[in-house]
């Protein structure tokens, strides 16, 4: 994995439509987001299309990425995330297409992804399990399942304010505890 100064780099240079700069950040980073992309979409097939709908993003909004101190692969999974989201939420719309609400056979993940993936999972699960358990829970329905705001907030029976707070607290704490 490419460190933290390569990839601010590639990002900055992909903004100015430096093409060299975009294949070097999707070669260090397409397969990590490849696996946000499938934890939310549990189809194949779909966070692919999704992964090339993010990078597209990417390409289009590099230019707007700011070097402030925060990691680039959280602004990269930050975008990813958010196109995996809008399609889930697609997918739960009503629609007249019978042929658009048929689910795809998902052949799975390759060994190396799912072994890469189960490292990545540990990782973040151990995180996880030193949140307060309310907590953890609307971390993993906002960032994992996709629900919103509204929805959790409903679950949980607090505000939605009070439930951004949670949530944004709770990311705090699991990048802190992800850096040690």
């Amino acid at each position: 994995m490419a460190d933290l100064n390569e990839l601010e780099d590639w990002i900055v240079r992909t903004g100015l439509g430096d093409r060299a700069a975009f294949e070097a950040l999707y070669d260090a980073t397409s397969a990590k987001l490849f696996g946000v992309c499938l934890r939310v979409l549990n189809n194949r097939a779909e966070a692919e299309e999704v992964l090339q709908d993010a990078f597209v993003r990417v390409w289009q909004n590099a230019q707007r990425f700011k070097a402030n101190g925060y990691s680039p692969m959280t602004w990269l999974i930050t975008v990813t995330r958010n196109q995996a989201i809008d399609r889930l939420r697609a997918r739960k719309a009503p629609t007249d297409d019978i042929a658009a609400r048929q689910d795809i056979a998902d052949a799975g993940p390759t060994p190396e992804q799912a072994a890469l993936a189960s490292s990545e999972r540990d990782r973040i699960n151990a995180c996880l399990d030193e949140l307060d358990d309310p907590k953890a829970g609307a971390v993993r329905g906002a960032y994992l399942l996709g629900e919103t705001y509204d929805e959790l907030a409903k679950r949980y029976a607090v505000p939605v304010n009070t439930m951004r707070t949670w949530l944004r607290r709770s990311l705090l704490k699991l990048r802190e505890c992800l850096t040690r």
